[in-house]
């Protein structure tokens, strides 16, 4: 037996079992087989949440075979095999014209996994991953196949399966509204995050994608401004040694060392986080939306990160602000903010509201454990809602509180998979037995 572990390292776990099915009958007849001998089944993508959501308890899934897409070229809408990895969908989408309506900026993750987490990106003129999703297909706890979409019999299914947590069945299938290929224009540059509060009514409106990254210990950001272009619009990319130089040695190769120095050293943070937001250079440069979108990320860290209404975005900063400068808790990670627009998918971290999203991390080898305590204290007073594939302590108890749906959410699961073949403990810690 083989240990896996996710892309964070922080969840590890011995599989009983491993299996990578190549077709949606053999997912059927494992589901079958492990419903009947009281087993259980876990799917898994990339591997890329930080959280134990895709931590397997007996029969590992591992969908990597499940890859492909089908497009309708009239309704610009595509079947996407469940397995399908973001950084591989974009390019197949480009092919025939197309691309997501937003990305986030990693494209590790399949596409399984990114909507059944409620993956999303910046721009308060477009959702999350999940409210994309038109329809799908999926194997249910008792090893039947299940087809929903927004035109189908089963329209009134898609609110409730578009974000699934794992814990209905195992997707196979995710069908998207896609949108006409574009290009981004993106200027990015330092500012402090006092004057970006000042604008940021004019900004979230003027600008279609908007996020900055807050370097603790200060009170400087990094600024990063996307405005959607057609796609025929004239593209100026970064040149290749510069995104090498920047993107690569700068933002990986050496931030890693920062960070393994601020692990030997942790009194040198706040000034190595001034120095880091001092040096950064305003940059403006236009290409394809996926290649805008996503950053390479090889420096490992664990993250947590929650939904919180609007209103509540600088509060919360400016007490995580006060409360370093108070602990002088060594955070050499900058906080990433970004916002994304409401929608009606049920267990969508924007359900029903506006909402901005704040991201901490802290490096693999670095104590994360009181600054992400005193994070999910102070979101929780705002009624944050955590990402599903990121750390929190929330609870069943308290999630119901602050999804409307939760409990329809909990009998649908209670239908599809009685037996709880999908179950683990984190599906135990977020909806309860």
């Amino acid at each position: 037996m083989a240990e896996w572990s996710n892309w964070a390292g922080n969840v590890t776990a011995t599989p009983r079992e491993v299996v990578t099915p190549r077709s949606r009958d053999e997912v059927v007849a494992l589901v079958q087989r492990a419903a009947a001998s009281g087993g259980r089944v876990k799917p898994v993508g990339a591997g890329h949440s930080f959280t134990a959501i895709a931590e397997p308890v007996d029969v590992q899934v591992r969908l990597d075979a499940l890859s492909g897409i089908v497009v309708d070229e009239a309704t610009n809408r595509v079947r996407i095999k469940a397995g399908t990895h973001l950084y591989d969908l974009v390019e197949r989408l480009a092919e025939h014209g197309l691309a997501l309506p937003n990305m986030g900026d990693i494209d590790r993750q399949t596409i399984a996994g990114a909507v059944s987490t409620s993956t999303h990106g910046t721009g308060l003129g477009w959702t999350g991953f999940g409210g994309a999703v038109v329809g799908g297909e999926m194997v249910t706890g008792t090893g039947e196949v299940l087809r929903w979409s927004d035109g189908g019999e089963d329209a009134d299914l898609v609110p409730a399966l578009a974000v699934t947590l794992g814990a209905l069945g195992v997707i196979t299938e995710v069908e998207m509204q896609c949108v006409p290929a574009f290009t981004l224009a993106a200027t990015e540059g330092p500012s402090t995050m006092t004057a970006e509060f000042a604008g940021l009514d004019a900004t979230l409106a003027e600008i279609d994608h908007y996020e900055f990254y807050w370097f603790p210990h200060t009170d400087k950001v990094m600024t990063k401004r996307n405005v959607r272009r057609g796609r025929d619009a004239a593209v100026k990319p970064l040149p290749r040694w510069k995104g090498r130089l920047e993107d690569q040695f700068l933002s990986n190769t050496v931030f890693g060392w920062l960070n393994e120095l601020a692990v030997r050293r942790p009194s040198l943070v706040p000034r190595l986080n001034g120095i880091s937001a001092s040096t950064l250079s305003a940059r403006e440069f236009s290409d394809r939306s996926h290649a805008v979108y996503a950053s390479p990320r090889t420096v490992r860290f664990r993250e947590s990160e929650m939904a919180v209404p609007l209103e509540a975005a600088e509060p919360i900063l400016r007490e995580m602000q006060r409360w370093v400068e108070r602990t002088g808790e060594p955070v050499a990670f900058p906080v990433e903010v970004r916002w994304a627009a409401g929608d009606d998918r049920w267990m969508s971290t924007a359900y029903e509201r506006d909402s901005c999203y704040i991201a901490i991390h802290q490096y693999v080898k670095a104590d994360h454990r009181a600054y992400f305590a005193h994070f999910w204290d102070a979101t929780r007073e705002h009624g944050a809602r955590p990402h599903w594939g990121k750390m929190h302590d929330y609870d069943a108890d308290y999630l119901r509180s602050v999804y409307p749906r939760f409990d329809d959410f909990v009998a649908l699961r209670d239908r599809l998979d009685p037996q709880r073949v999908f179950a683990n403990p984190y599906l135990g810690q977020v909806l309860g037995a």
